[in-house]
């Protein structure tokens, strides 16, 4: 089932998710559900605070070199817990389903490792670099209440403003 999605400035998505307690039919079911919304928004990756549910889980699930996004390739990441992350940076062009249409360049941590849990609480690790790292860095700061906004720097800030109140009158227009 497609899910609403929660946009900006939705205080929700400013919220600090909570640990998942029980790993039972109805997490299946949200992280099945997530999934569908995930892949008809477009998405790359989508935390469950972005549909309203405070828990720490999200989803990524980088396209292949075919530009494919296979579900055998997607990791539901639950209660995760960041590890490492190196000191070297990478820039990557970066949007958010609960800010859509609004692309920036934001750096990030180039390599991180993850420990988190799978749908049925088994322990799992993960070492992710550049796309995959990105994705799981923008997710998880979704857990504690973060926008890639907040990353930008006060130029960059100061122009998503502008542009979002913009498009705030002109949807108001048009109804």
């Amino acid at each position: 089932m497609n899910l609403d999605i929660v946009t900006y400035p939705n205080k929700k998505l400013f919220y600090v998710s909570k640990e998942v307690q029980d790993f039972d039919s109805s997490l299946h079911t949200l992280l099945d559900n997530m999934y569908e919304t995930m892949i008809l928004g477009q998405g790359v990756g989508l935390a469950a605070i972005q549909v309203g549910v405070p828990l720490r889980i999200f989803l990524a699930n980088i396209p292949n070199e075919d530009e494919e996004q296979r579900k055998e390739d997607l990791f539901e990441i639950i209660n995760p817990k960041i590890e490492f992350m190196d000191d070297e940076k990478i820039i990557f062009t970066e949007g958010c389903l609960s800010i859509p249409g609004f692309f920036e360049e934001v750096q990030r941590n180039k390599n991180v490792y993850v420990k988190y849990q799978d749908r049925y609480g088994k322990e799992k690790e993960l070492e992710a670099k550049d796309f995959l790292a990105v994705v799981i860095q923008h997710e998880f700061d979704h857990l504690n209440g973060k926008l890639f906004i907040e990353r930008l720097s006060y130029s960059k800030r100061q122009k998503f403003d502008k542009e979002f109140k913009k498009a705030q009158k002109s949807s108001k227009r048009t109804r």
